[in-house]
């Protein structure tokens, strides 16, 4: 599917991410997330939820990321739900992804997976991910 076929608030939202990417200004996020908005991590097997959650991860990993770059785009039927293939590094490791956008009525993303390969990759994004965000996820405690 061509990108003409997003609806008119999906292409205003995703021109406002691409040119978030692009300046490495994510600061404007709040913009285009719904406060329940869920994240899926191909780290973990829980989504993390709300708005504060998505904006952190996506900040983060925008910064982990270099040569990030996207390459191609899917759009659903429907006009809600974007598919994005980028590549990138994690220090001496290459990388491919895909972002699973879905979005709402409204073009806010309601929901962002993301899937990396390879593993070697995969695992040294969750740890750079991890030591990034070590202060902000609950601790567990043994009894």
């Amino acid at each position: 599917m061509k990108m003409n076929q997003a609806t008119p608030a999906v292409k205003t939202s995703l021109q406002l991410w691409h040119d978030m990417i692009a300046t490495g200004d994510l600061s404007r996020l709040h913009e285009i997330v719904e406060n329940d908005a869920v994240f899926r991590s191909p780290m973990a097997f829980k989504p993390y939820a709300g708005d504060m959650a998505v904006i952190m991860i996506l900040t983060t990993v925008s910064k982990v990321f270099q040569e990030f770059r996207y390459e191609r785009t899917f759009v659903s039927e429907d006009g809600l739900n974007l598919t994005l293939e980028f590549s990138a590094k994690v220090g001496d490791k290459s990388l491919k992804g895909v972002d699973l956008i879905r979005f709402n009525a409204n073009g806010k993303i309601i929901e962002f997976e993301v899937m990396v390969r390879p593993m070697s990759a995969l695992q040294a994004l969750g740890g750079e991910m991890a030591a990034r965000l070590a202060a902000f996820m609950p601790t567990s405690s043994s009894s």
